[in-house]
């Protein structure tokens, strides 16, 4: 199952300049990631980066990077680019690993580019997988999701879907699913994202997702195969994982 894993990878962050060449013990955060998709069954790694720094390091370990646009108002336009220059056919697939991901199970990566594989009424296919309790579902930084007994994707939210609204009836029970932001997209799919515009639901939600079925694309969702620890958005985050490496613990 022959399937291509893009790294997006920028230098600027409001929160952590120049994150993904963070270290984390021995080598860049970038390296980890990459390092943990080559694990994976996929056929090429690239990492896409708009910083020429990024492009050095990474060449310097002997990386495959391309050097796109700086100008690309997400991720997935930058995935687009990037399968349009590896000239991918419409139904190769192509699976999206954030280079702020050092802990990814490589096994998650070969289970979201099978789904997609498996499923062709599917454009997209991505992950998720239990709430942790009652304040994630709550918190508008977890992102949920509800899918129909297919594993179809019926929307994406930042609030509390599905809502309890007997909350005594609801004890007990787990059909909240958290969001896990890796997905595996066919390449026709992201030629035909970029040329959308921004839908209502996306703008109001701030998720990409939205856009995809907005404009009647079908995702697929399932519950990860192993547990997928959190990525880096802080600083805390970072001495979290530094700490964690210090300790033993392997990445």
């Amino acid at each position: 199952m022959a399937f291509t894993v893009v790294i997006p990878a920028r230098y600027a962050s409001t929160r952590l300049p120049g994150k993904p060449l963070a270290s984390i013990g021995d080598r860049p955060m970038l390296q980890h990631v990459w390092g943990r998709a080559g694990a994976s069954g996929a056929a090429r790694v690239v990492i896409a980066t708009d910083d020429a720094r990024i492009r050095a390091a990474a060449a310097g370990w002997g990386a495959d990077v391309l050097l796109t646009r700086d100008d690309h108002p997400s991720g997935t336009d930058r995935l687009a680019e990037v399968a349009a220059r590896l000239e991918l056919e419409d139904d190769a697939i192509v699976v999206n690993v954030q280079g702020d991901e050092p802990l990814i199970p490589p096994a998650v990566i070969d289970q979201v580019a099978g789904n997609l594989r498996q499923r062709l009424w599917a454009a997209v296919a991505t992950l998720c997988e239990p709430l942790a309790g009652r304040e994630q579902l709550d918190n508008p930084n977890v992102v949920k999701v509800v899918a129909d007994g297919a594993g179809r994707a019926l929307y994406f939210s930042r609030a509390a879907i599905p809502y309890p609204r007997d909350a005594k009836a609801a004890e007990g029970r787990t059909p909240w699913r958290r969001h896990i932001g890796l997905y595996a997209y066919r390449a026709g799919f992201l030629r035909r994202f970029v040329d959308w515009p921004v839908a209502p639901p996306e703008a109001l939600e701030q998720l990409e997702q939205l856009r995809a079925l907005y404009h009647g694309e079908a995702i697929h969702v399932a519950d990860a195969c192993c547990p997928v620890p959190g990525g880096v958005d802080t600083p805390e985050d970072l001495e979290r994982l530094r700490a964690h490496w210090a300790t033993g613990g392997a990445l």
